[in-house]
């Protein structure tokens, strides 16, 4: 997995901020070629799967808001699992996943995904030895039976740094919108940062394959973090332009057989 060399994450979030201006015109450039994706996987029967993961507050629920904004929820699926109860703690590991991918026409992002086994799950003790073992050894060959089946995977890690995830925690305590995104396992996983460094590395050199290698995103800034991504996303498939044409919008039936009925129904008051 080749890093940036000469330039820290830090030091690359350290650019200028985007104007917003400029941001917005990007990103809707970026959105309205997903729409284009969209209906080429759609025409094509294209199956993708996309995996975020990468630290707390690294941006990966941001980005995946950006790329379903515009686009339909029956295409782009996004799948976010909880911790698993008792009954899937004792399933074969991947199966609660298994059930989430893709039919034909279909892209799914998982926010997290199986690789929770390589990181929480290790760090935390939340597995054993011999699970974490077998995960690390079977992680690939799953990986490459997805792909042989022709599903597209597509992996991607944010990466960010310990100065920014420390404003971004902040932010989180004192913005009211934000105190959902804070758990107890967040600061934990803050506390054991080289911990999950360690658990890291260790999964990249595991799972970074030719079949289903890992993607570096430099999540240090928000705005290029959203741009970069969906853009190399967009350049991971081979999609191409779908004709279309706007339809006709018909005129409404004539209403000399429709008489609106006297219905109590309480409106929304109007405070705006």
């Amino acid at each position: 997995m080749n890093r940036k060399k000469g330039k820290s994450p830090q030091a690359e979030g350290a650019r200028a901020r985007l104007k917003d201006k400029e941001y917005r015109k990007a990103l809707a450039r970026l959105q309205a070629d997903l729409c284009s994706l969209q209906r080429w996987v759609r025409d094509s029967g294209e199956r993708i799967v996309v995996v975020f993961e990468g630290r707390d507050t690294a941006g990966k629920g941001g980005i995946i808001k950006r790329i379903v904004e515009k686009v339909s929820p029956r295409v782009f699926r996004v799948v976010a699992l909880p911790a698993p109860n008792d009954r899937e703690r004792t399933q074969f590991y991947y199966q609660r996943y298994v059930q989430h991918l893709p039919a034909a026409g279909e892209v799914v992002l998982f926010d997290r995904s199986w690789y929770n086994r390589a990181g929480v799950e290790r760090v935390m003790g939340f597995c054993t030895d011999h699970e974490y073992e077998e995960f690390m050894r079977t992680c690939p060959a799953f990986e490459h039976a997805l792909v042989q089946s022709g599903i597209r995977l597509i992996k991607y890690w944010l990466d960010v740094g310990p100065e920014e995830q420390e404003k971004r925690f902040l932010s989180r305590m004192t913005d009211p919108t934000k105190h959902w995104k804070l758990s107890p396992m967040d600061l934990e996983a803050r506390r054991r940062w080289y911990d999950y460094s360690r658990a890291y590395d260790a999964m990249f050199a595991a799972t970074h394959t030719s079949w289903a290698p890992w993607h570096l995103v430099d999540a240090n800034d928000k705005r290029r973090a959203r741009l970069n991504c969906i853009a190399h996303l967009l350049g991971q498939v081979p999609w191409t332009e779908v004709p279309w044409e706007a339809p006709e919008l018909p005129a409404r039936q004539d209403p000399r057989d429709y008489e609106r009925p006297a219905l109590e129904i309480t409106r929304v008051p109007e405070h705006w």
